[in-house]
């Protein structure tokens, strides 16, 4: 299991240097593999840890579907912020506002909370894992009801985020 998960770490940093700086001369080629190659032996076992109930396939499938709901989820909250930034006598309501997730893993509820926080307009404050809570700021709150911020903040990604990593 180590071996696969630093397997998968050397792969993917290596094609995240190549990505970055754009280059494919050999120097880089050599330097993405030393980098790659020192990440994946320093802390490559951290990122399978466990076996996934989907198959690969399946779950690549779903982190495609993920990227294309958080791009779309991103434009609608950046006109949503905008539209209050236009409009300064808009009244308001900032606060922070409790999630409840269903993800187990520290891994998706990372990228969950990270999702949030990318999405303008909100931002994660605090994660309780014991209680499956997450604490998050909203520009401008809807409610304060728990269900109904699970559904609005957290409903979006996390069926998605389960299919992809618990």
């Amino acid at each position: 299991m180590k071996l696969r998960s630093r397997i998968v770490v050397f792969i993917l940093a290596f094609l995240a240097w190549i990505a970055l700086t754009g280059s494919l001369d050999a120097i880089n080629i050599l330097a993405a593999g030393l980098v790659a190659l020192l990440v994946s032996l320093s802390a490559g076992h951290l990122l399978v840890t466990t076996r996934k109930k989907n198959p690969l396939i399946r779950r690549l499938t779903y982190a495609i579907y993920y990227l294309v709901v958080f791009i779309w989820e991103m434009i609608k909250a950046n006109f949503h912020v905008a539209y209050i930034v236009l409009h300064p006598m808009l009244p308001i309501r900032p606060g922070i506002v409790r999630i409840k997730s269903g993800l187990k893993k520290d891994a998706s509820l990372t990228v969950l909370s990270n999702s949030i926080t990318l999405t303008p307009g909100t931002l994660t404050v605090d994660i309780d894992p014991g209680n499956d809570i997450l604490y998050v700021h909203q520009i401008d709150v809807e409610s304060e009801e728990m269900e109904v911020n699970t559904e609005n903040i957290g409903g979006r990604f996390e069926p998605i985020l389960t299919e992809v990593f618990e």
